[in-house]
């Protein structure tokens, strides 16, 4: 049951019509239902990654380093000890986290992060073990380190996804090498997948090619940050951020070149037109969906809860720029249109996901960082 003060804040929002910041709770209109935004807790370090617990409780990266578990009331557990080693400069440190499949049996928990080495930065996967006292990783394994490293500490794309036959998806960033999206003998500007014990799957595109990485799926990538296994296809999709205009999500299919930094729906940040200006080449597969300006997308998921009937299906983008959860609606591959939602708020999302109860949650990229859960009022 909603308090007095709540129900008269909400009161005071519908009256307004929606349109003032809300910092606690909030009640919005959007194109097919009304919600109800609640402020679970704002004592995040600029949260990154997202995922819940078979219980429902949240576990929550902080880019600076640090591992949270954050239960339904939005209280949070001190930092887990025992986190990857990861480099907090530019836009590294710790990234993405995923629970394994079967983590109520196994506990184990996937991380990606921005590594250093003595080459330069590049994007790693570790996989650990929750203690049973949840303190503590335990056993600590990096599955994966990207080749090249790179000085320039940006661009470390770094979502983590489990595919339905239990095979794991990454996903990297140009790291401001762009050339080195095309060359199939470095793993920059790629989706990488790899066996949930960090092996290569046999049936990987490149396999046995000698001048190519066997950990590649596809390639000619800039940016990707959000990726998810769309719920009745089984297949990978993926948004990722252009340069001055041209954020587009992508269906990567096995070997598939995505054409970066050949072919672009955006331009260099000086205005100047990328390569040739070329926005669709043969040979290379052109985005199902393209935005400029940009919405510089953070995660993705597809929203398959029971709160939401009227979203069922709908793919939620966490924006950056568009400070806004970006609702698609689909008809198979094709974008029928779009909704912007938490306007309201005014905070960077970086990440979005749908929780055990059907609820949304978002997280802000800020040094208050929020989580944000919203559900319907009916």
């Amino acid at each position: 049951m909603l308090s007095r003060s709540l129900i008269g804040s909400l009161a005071l929002a519908i009256f307004f019509g929606f349109s003032t910041p809300v910092l606690s709770a909030g009640v919005f209109k959007t194109e097919k239902v009304t919600i109800l935004v609640e402020l679970l807790t704002d004592k995040l370090q600029q949260p990154w990654g997202i995922d819940f617990l078979p219980d429902g409780r949240m576990i929550v990266t902080e880019k600076p380093g640090r591992i949270r578990i954050v239960t339904r009331d939005g209280k949070l557990s001190p930092p887990i000890k025992n986190p990857p080693h990861q480099a907090y400069y530019g836009q590294g440190g710790l990234l993405d986290v995923t629970i394994h499949p079967d983590f109520a049996k196994n506990r184990l928990l996937y991380f990606s992060y921005a590594e250093q080495g003595s080459d330069g930065y590049y994007t790693a996967l570790m996989r650990g073990r929750l203690s049973a006292d949840e303190t503590a990783l335990e056993g600590g394994k990096v599955l994966f380190r990207q080749t090249p490293a790179a000085g320039d500490p940006r661009h470390f794309g770094s979502r983590v996804v489990f595919a339905p036959d239990g095979s794991v998806f990454l996903t990297t960033g140009d790291r401001g090498n762009r050339q080195q999206a095309q060359q199939l003998h470095s793993h920059i500007g790629k989706v990488i997948r790899l066996t949930a014990e960090g092996g290569i799957p046999p049936d990987n595109p490149f396999i046995g090619r000698k001048t190519a990485k066997p950990e590649i799926w596809s390639y000619g990538h800039r940016n990707i940050q959000g990726a998810a296994i769309h719920p009745a296809t089984e297949k990978l999709w993926t948004i990722e951020h252009g340069p001055r205009g041209g954020d587009e999500i992508n269906i990567p299919a096995p070997g598939a070149n995505h054409g970066w930094p050949v072919v672009s729906h955006g331009v260099e940040y000086s205005g100047g037109q990328i390569g040739d200006g070329l926005k669709s080449t043969p040979g290379m597969t052109d985005p199902i969906v393209t935005w400029t300006p940009v919405i510089a997308p953070g995660g993705i998921t597809f929203y398959t809860g029971d709160l939401f009937p009227e979203w069922q299906g709908n793919l939620l983008i966490s924006g950056l720029r568009a400070r806004a959860v970006v609702r698609l609606e689909l008809n198979g591959d094709k974008v029928v249109r779009e909704e912007r939602l938490l306007r309201q708020i005014g905070s960077r999302i970086r990440d979005v996901a749908v929780g055990p109860d059907g609820a949304v949650y978002a997280i802000t990229d800020e040094n208050d960082g929020k989580i944000l859960r919203i559900t319907p009022v009916r």
